[in-house]
């Protein structure tokens, strides 16, 4: 689970996230990112009902902050990312929605 602190939690946030932030997209997801010099990583995720039943709408959400998680743990920081699944999220394991989407984080966050 991700500190509150890094928890993009209003909409207005996730809103400018999405239309000011610069986007990377991959099979499995979009990832927007608007820079914040000096603030902690803040990370948000938006999963639709177009990725699955809720069982795996939840699992492709605790995936995704499972990956933020190790992000923050390694000292990433100034941005805002939010993270909107695609429906190929759902029938990827944990390896293969990691390695999905780990390059693409890493390169936003340098």
């Amino acid at each position: 689970m991700l500190a509150k602190a890094n928890r993009v939690v209003l909409a207005d946030d996730f809103r400018a996230a999405v239309r000011r932030g610069r986007r990377s997209v991959t099979p499995a997801a979009v990832l927007y990112r608007l820079p914040h010099e000096g603030a902690p990583l803040r990370m948000g995720f938006i999963v639709s009902r177009a990725v699955g039943d809720a069982v795996q709408r939840n699992r492709v959400r605790r995936r995704m902050r499972a990956i933020g998680r190790q992000l923050v743990d390694e000292g990433a920081s100034g941005a805002d990312v939010v993270l909107r699944a695609l429906p190929a999220a759902a029938g990827l394991s944990w390896t293969e929605l990691s390695a999905q989407l780990r390059g693409p984080l890493e390169d936003a966050l340098r």
